[in-house]
């Protein structure tokens, strides 16, 4: 049974990533549910269940990941990639695939991942920049070996951010949605990143409200 709350699909193979986004969207008052895709399930019978969905990695780049992906896409569900889930969706848009960088992480010493800090270029007039409230300049956390440039982005996606020491990719949008974002960093890791940045998630969750609202309407 539905409930008041939004219903956001928490796509992700890492159980750490899923967890760190799911406390994101109970503390603005969603319901997280764990989606999985099994390669004999039909991506819109999942999607029934829910109101927007969050890419927290790439999923494992498997077949059944990305077509649940474009299903949304297709329906206009809004999406949120972020992390390693902005490479996801730049697959699912017809991109190729992230190229392993330098300097984007770091590894603690007892070998496990910890973040890397650097600062990115928000583009002026980007949806991005409209969530959060501002374009420019602003330092970022970072945890990914692997990158998207220029030559890799799907042409459907608009770069909207950019890495100021190599020009790696480090926000994607569609303009040919209501609501799809996605971002290289880890918003959802609060105490690294600035405060505005928690908008996105709110941003999300506000669509996913509108989305939840109009499917109740009868026709």
């Amino acid at each position: 049974m539905r409930t008041n709350k939004p219903t956001i699909g928490i796509l992700a193979s890492v159980d750490e990533h899923a967890h760190e986004c799911a406390a994101s969207v109970e503390r603005l008052g969603g319901k997280p549910l764990r989606i999985n895709a099994p390669e004999d399930v039909r991506p819109d019978i999942s999607l029934r269940l829910i109101d927007a969905l969050v890419c927290c990695d790439d999923a494992g780049g498997s077949d059944s990941m990305i077509a649940l992906l474009r299903c949304a896409l297709d329906d206009d569900m809004p999406v949120y990639a972020v992390g390693d889930g902005m490479h996801l969706l730049n697959t699912a848009f017809g991109g190729e695939p992230a190229q392993a960088v330098k300097e984007h992480n770091e590894v603690a010493e007892d070998g496990s991942a910890t973040s890397a800090y650097h600062h990115i270029y928000i583009a002026p007039g980007s949806r991005l920049a409209a969530v959060v409230g501002s374009g420019g300049f602003v330092r970022v956390n970072s945890r990914h070996r692997k990158g998207i440039r220029e030559a890799h982005k799907s042409p459907l996606l608009l770069a909207s951010a950019y890495s100021l020491e190599d020009g790696v990719i480090e926000a994607l949008e569609s303009s040919r949605h209501r609501w799809v974002i996605g971002v290289q960093f880890r918003p959802e890791r609060r105490m690294e990143i600035p405060p505005h940045f928690d908008r996105l998630f709110q941003s999300l969750l506000e669509r996913a409200v509108e989305r939840m609202n109009s499917a109740e309407i009868p026709p």
